[in-house]
């Protein structure tokens, strides 16, 4: 490692449930590494998705975590598609500093042709339709939020066309999961996300290629783009991850940065932690069932005399006798 700081022996301890910032000053590059274990696999057991499913919101997970841990206020990030795709709708938040939480909504009957075709991979769940990402401040502030369509090229080609055409700064995105198998614990999932970034001080040395406009004359000359050196050098060196170092519990996130970076030095940051936590509550779900009419809770009141409530992200069930959720 090197950079500002004195340089030092490259740790060999790794970390799961991380989000690590780096640098590469020769290159006039920043990015982040997620590394995703059991808050991951707490996500996913708590919904028992199938293998293909669970793939794709883990890639969403490792997306999300890489742009949400950015933040640098207290508020929300999300992650959200809506396709007509066999994983019809898939949301992840994270909430400013460390919290992750996810649900996906599939059709079972579209993902068994799908293993069927031999098409179930999660870019091809996802099918057409659209990528939003949401940044949520407060109440007192106002939402941003920029959409993508989806049009079966996945979430990480979706993720470089966002930076593309919102953000306009070169980037490179790379998404991994998988899962870990053991004798004592049987399959645990992982999931791993690279982001990097080309932020020099000079806003035209981080110029993209334009988008084709569409209504050219034919044969009409485009000029040629000719990307910054640097640009090319670190997207080079970044895209020679492999998916298998990405979510390799025996690799430490330094060693792996290293490995891409060690020509031109990286230093790396102090590491932010991550956790799977649903912010329902019963309290909550007791004040959103007290706005509903009379006749409304009438109707959720269920064999049993009792109003059940199940949470989408965490599949906790919490019931409630009519009395405690009437209205004033």
């Amino acid at each position: 490692m090197s950079g500002s700081q004195a340089s030092r022996f490259v740790s060999d301890q790794g970390a799961d449930d991380v989000v690590i910032p780096f640098a590469v000053t020769p290159l006039d590059v920043r990015g982040r590494l997620v590394r995703l274990g059991p808050a991951l696999d707490i996500l996913l057991a708590n919904h028992g998705y199938p293998e293909e499913i669970a793939r794709a919101v883990g890639e969403a997970a490792a997306l999300t975590a890489l742009l949400g841990s950015s933040l640098k206020f207290d508020g929300r990030f999300q992650l959200q598609t809506r396709t007509d795709g066999v994983l019809d709708m898939l949301v992840v938040d994270f909430d400013a500093p460390d919290r992750l939480r996810a649900f996906a909504r599939f059709d079972a009957e579209k993902l068994e042709a799908a293993l069927v075709s031999g098409d179930a991979a999660p870019a091809a769940l996802f099918g057409k339709g659209h990528l939003a990402f949401t940044i949520d401040q407060g109440p007192d502030m106002s939402r941003y939020q920029g959409v993508v369509a989806l049009e079966g090229q996945g979430l990480e080609a979706a993720a470089h066309e966002y930076f593309l055409r919102s953000e306009q700064i070169p980037t490179l995105v790379r998404l991994a999961v998988g899962e870990i198998m053991s004798a004592d614990s049987g399959g645990r999932w992982r999931a791993g996300g690279l982001i990097v970034q080309f932020l020099p001080d000079s806003p035209d040395r981080r110029r993209m290629a334009d988008l084709p406009p569409g209504d050219a004359p034919e044969g009409a000359e485009v000029e040629a783009f000719r990307e910054d050196d640097a640009w090319s050098e670190a997207r080079a060196l970044a895209a020679t991850v492999e998916d298998h170092e990405l979510v390799d519990p025996s690799l430490s996130s330094e060693r792996l940065l290293y490995r891409l970076f060690h020509e031109r030095g990286v230093t790396v940051f102090d590491p932010s932690p991550l956790r799977h936590a649903c912010r329902c509550s019963r309290d909550g779900i007791q004040t959103m069932l007290r706005r509903f009419t009379g006749q409304e809770r009438a109707d959720m009141i269920g064999e049993d005399g009792r109003i059940g409530v199940t949470c989408e992200f965490c599949g906790v069930k919490r019931e409630f006798e009519p009395a405690e959720v009437a209205g004033d």
